[in-house]
């Protein structure tokens, strides 16, 4: 039995899966094989796993796979309409019981405090041998908007209220539809996003990248947050349009946007936006020790499923 990796990011994935087939000892994947499978020459594999690359309808057929398995929440990359056509499933590991919104969310915090208390102009001020500057803001008294109330969300909300923040969660649905959500946010709200984030001083973005949510934060977004704001995005990039950042943070309107995804990845050195008071991560946010082996566990349990002939859990497709 073999199992594709396809795509050349996230390096530790291979050898958390290593590890996890080891130790859960599932008989049916006794022998299992890791590969990889690069789309200039696919090679055959029963399970396919994207690491920072996509899975269509093609490469489904040259590898022969009869499972599409995430390696964690998010299957953007993976073209469903192709999958459903072929009667491949897809599935994926939730970030609630894997550790993986755990990990998301605590860096979502540290990049909303790095620009809040200008941690890269701190760090250059050491150099500098300069003391007691520069002068930041506190997140304490902040009204945050948390843009997505699923696992992740729910996640940041906690720890922003551990902070004195007061939250807004931002969802599709009614507050109902999100219980946990309503227990840990101050405000829910719902529809139309430039009005949901009115008085509001930062932006989370932590929602899926889905039709409906490719570009949602753009201009009219941007300009509804208080002067000044924050934008931190640990979702997917083109959930946050590009152009409209860049726009923001030249007129000064927004005052800085932390990024752990970007529009491609990795993101160039030289982008534009990065002449702004931009921080950047390389979408780390989910991979931590804890969350990684959470993950594998989750993956490799469900393939075992598959093979079992026994109904796969968190399909989406």
């Amino acid at each position: 039995m073999r199992i594709g990796l396809v795509g050349g990011g996230f390096p530790e994935v291979r050898r958390c899966l290593t590890e996890a087939l080891a130790d859960l000892a599932i008989p049916e994947l006794d022998g299992a094989e890791l590969v990889d499978v690069p789309h200039s020459a696919p090679v055959p594999a029963d399970v396919l796993a994207p690491l920072g690359s996509t899975i269509d309808g093609p490469l489904i057929d040259a590898c022969g796979a009869r499972l599409v398995q995430q390696f964690g929440v998010g299957v953007s990359g993976v073209d469903l309409d192709a999958a459903r056509e072929r009667g491949i499933p897809v599935a994926n590991v939730p970030g609630g019981s894997s550790g993986n919104a755990t990990a998301v969310a605590e860096i979502a915090l540290l990049l909303l405090l790095a620009l809040l208390r200008r941690y890269e102009e701190a760090r250059a001020g050491v150099a500098e041998k300069v003391v007691g500057a520069p002068m930041g803001s506190t997140l304490r008294g902040r009204t945050v908007a948390v843009l997505g109330t699923g696992d992740i969300g729910v996640e940041v909300a906690t720890r922003l209220r551990a902070f004195g923040v007061r939250v807004v969660g931002i969802g599709r649905r009614e507050a109902a539809a999100y219980p946990e959500a309503s227990a840990v946010v101050d405000e829910y709200r719902r529809g139309d996003l430039p009005a949901a984030l009115a008085g509001c001083d930062d932006l989370v973005v932590a929602c899926p990248l889905t039709e409906e949510t490719r570009g949602i934060v753009a201009d009219a977004a941007l300009a509804a947050l208080n002067p000044a704001g924050h934008v931190v995005n640990v979702a997917r990039g083109p959930v946050v349009d590009r152009d409209a950042l860049l726009a923001a943070l030249a007129s000064g309107r927004l005052a800085g946007a932390g990024l752990d995804v970007t529009w491609v990845e990795p993101i160039d050195p030289h982008d534009e936006l990065l002449g702004h008071n931009v921080l950047v991560t390389p979408h780390v946010g989910g991979i931590t020790e804890e969350s990684y082996a959470g993950m594998a566990r989750g993956f490799v349990t469900n393939v075992g499923r598959f093979l079992r002939g026994e109904p796969i859990q968190h399909r989406v497709a």
